[in-house]
This record gives C-alpha cells, structure tokens and sequence, in this order.
C-alpha cells in the first residue's frame, strides 16, 4: 500500500508510478478518516509514504495522518518519497522520527526535484517552461531508479537535495511558516475576474472552501488550511490571491498544458 498526499500534482504522479509498478493500492491522506479502521497489508507487501515538502517539513496533514496510524508494519518493507521545488532541509529525519515514535522503522528514503508550486514568499515563483520540462524528465529518470530499488527491497538514503542550511531550513524557517505562513487568511477572490466555476472548492485537499459551481469561493478560516496553493493553480481565470504575494506569478499543476483549453470553456 502507498499513502500519499498531493495538491498540485507531482507527488499523485510519482505515487501512480509507484502504484503501477509495484501493483500496490494507493491511499490518499487527505480522504483519510481516522475513526474507519484501514485495511492491513498483505503478507510481503511494501509500505509507502509519499509527500511534497511544505516549508522544508513534512505536509501538516501528514504528521496528523501518522500520529493517528494504526497500522502493522513488523516484516514489511517501508519508505517514503518526498518531492520539492528546490530542496528538501531535514523533512525526511522529521519524518523518520514521527515514524519512530509510533514504532514504524523506515527502509529506505528518497527524495525528487519537481517543478516549484509554492508562490507564498516575494522571492518565490513556478519554473519557466524549459526548467519545469526538465525537472519532469530528470524526476522521471530518478524514479526509475528508485523503483528498482523499491522492487527489490533494497535499503538506501542517500537525499541530494538537503539544501546547505537544512537546519536553518527546516528548524528556524520551518517554525515561521508552521507559525504564520500557514493559514488561508491571505487568500481571497477577484470579483472581476471569478467565472465561479467552482474548481478551487472541488481541489482543495481539506475541503475549506465554501463553494461549488455558481459560487464564489469563501474560506473557512478554520485552521485546516494547509496552504498548498491548490485553489490557487487551478483557478482558470488567475482570479485568486495570497495577499499581494501572488501578484503577477505563475500557476502549475502536473500537467497543466493540457488543461489551458479549459478556459476557452469556462469564458
């Protein structure tokens, strides 16, 4: 079994990939309901975790998702993947320790470099075309590493992309964002350009969007919001905002080219 989570995509890819080669059910984290007992694995079947990095820590909705596991994992197999824009700090030793403290001991650990997504900081944007391209392909290639490697059980952690200050990163900078950067308070809705179509409400992963189809969309201020910028890529029409840190940047989600026909149907 692999559980994920993924907002704009590049994690679900790498998770599919996973799934379709190791034959191995995926389980989406945010569907996850901590009240419905979860089915154990089989016998000799993997455990995987797969996640983006959110300010260089593991996704909140993950930590929560695994303080509340109740899962046998003794003579299983277990990784984790994680994927990020740039680099990764000490998100997997974060990781590893919540894994540890519910007895989960971890195998193997890998990291991929995907095309940017979070735009919450003034210095911070999505990749031009040619380098969000060439991210894909180089991730594609590093995959497929790390599926042999997943196939055969094999231990490894070797994580090139810990930045050069990872404890800065992760500790310092990582407590800022858990503390004041990860809320839905700065997001709002431009009433001129909004067709409410009600894509934001449907993506995002917490459900604190109020909303639907002939609806603006509404925020619930409720602390569930992860900030993963979901609402904000898929918005058709670039008609929400993140304070004024999003004016004038970029949107991505995995395979975005091939949904720009979608406004040509949403005008």
């Amino acid at each position: 079994m692999i559980f994920y989570f993924s907002a704009t995509g590049n994690t679900r890819w790498a998770a599919q990939q996973l799934s379709d080669a190791t034959g191995e059910q995926l389980i989406n984290i945010s569907e996850f309901n901590a009240d419905k007992p979860l089915a154990q694995p089989q016998s000799g079947e993997r455990i995987g975790f797969c996640f983006p990095v959110h300010g260089w820590r593991p996704p909140l909705i993950v930590r929560k998702f695994i303080e509340n596991l109740r899962l046998r994992t003794e003579g299983h197999y277990v990784y984790a993947l994680c994927t990020a824009g740039d680099t990764i700090g000490e998100t997997m030793d974060i990781f590893e320790r919540d894994l540890h403290n519910k007895g989960i001991r971890l195998d193997a650990a890998f990291s991929l470099l995907m095309p940017e997504s979070y735009v919450g900081l003034p210095f911070m944007d999505v990749d031009g075309p040619e380098k969000e391209q060439k991210k894909i392909s180089n991730a594609a290639t590093e995959l497929e590493k790390y599926t042999s490697i997943i196939l055969n059980k094999e231990h490894y952690r070797i994580l090139p992309h810990l930045g050069k200050w990872p404890r800065i990163n992760s500790r310092l900078i990582g407590d800022v964002f858990v503390k004041y950067l990860i809320t839905d308070k700065h997001f709002h809705v431009d009433s001129t350009k909004c067709v409410k179509c009600g894509i934001c409400a449907e993506v995002c992963p917490v459900k604190d969007i109020e909303g639907g189809l002939g609806f603006e969309p509404k925020w619930k201020y409720n602390d569930t919001c992860l900030t993963c910028f979901a609402c904000y890529h898929h918005c058709p029409h670039h008609a929400i905002e993140f304070g004024n840190q999003t004016k004038n940047k970029g949107q991505y989600f995995y395979n975005h080219h091939r949904h720009k026909s979608n406004k040509e149907l949403l005008k």
